[in-house]
């Protein structure tokens, strides 16, 4: 682990425990809720929230992505155990990329580009906090609002829910 990755690896673990607690409380009778005809279902958001560190960490492996080329298919979860399971490959795929990742590759340009042009280009670490890291973040929020949608207990995330106080004696 390199001076640089080092605290990303702490956040990453950190962040990881909090997503995992909120994957559980996933209600597999509703996977194909959805609040809205233009959002995700549930099972796909929750397999999404599941998978995001480690679907970017293969992405920023390499200098950058070509999006002509760039298929994707998503994981179809059909279980809660399915989803956890994601997760814990995802977060274990991530933390390998970046205690492997070097302070110069860290450093160095990574870009999305169309057919050979780029589009947009920053180092590797940035992509690192804002797709791997603020992303994931961004998509448990909305994971979070979902659950309460159906009713179900809210973990505490980064202090007291109305389900949970971690501070309460």
């Amino acid at each position: 682990m390199t001076q640089i990755t080092a605290p990303f690896v702490k956040e990453l673990e950190r962040e990881a425990n909090t997503t995992r607690r909120l994957l559980e409380r996933v209600p597999e009778g509703k996977f194909e809720w959805q609040p809205h005809p233009k959002s995700m279902s549930l099972g796909r958001l929750a397999s999404h929230v599941a998978e995001t560190p480690g679907v970017f960490a293969r992405m920023l492996t390499p200098d950058g992505i070509d999006f002509a080329g760039f298929k994707y298919v998503p994981p179809e979860a059909k279980t809660n155990a399915d989803i956890l399971a994601l997760h814990d490959k995802s977060i274990e795929s991530a933390k390998q990329f970046l205690t492997g990742l070097s302070d110069e590759k860290a450093q160095a340009n990574w870009k999305f580009s169309r057919d050979g042009k780029e589009i947009m280009s920053a180092p590797r670490i940035a992509w690192v906090r804002s797709l791997m890291l603020s992303h994931w973040i961004h998509h448990r929020g909305q994971l979070s609002v979902y659950l309460r949608m159906l009713d179900v207990s809210i973990p505490s995330i980064y202090g007291p829910s109305a389900d949970e106080n971690p501070f309460a004696t």
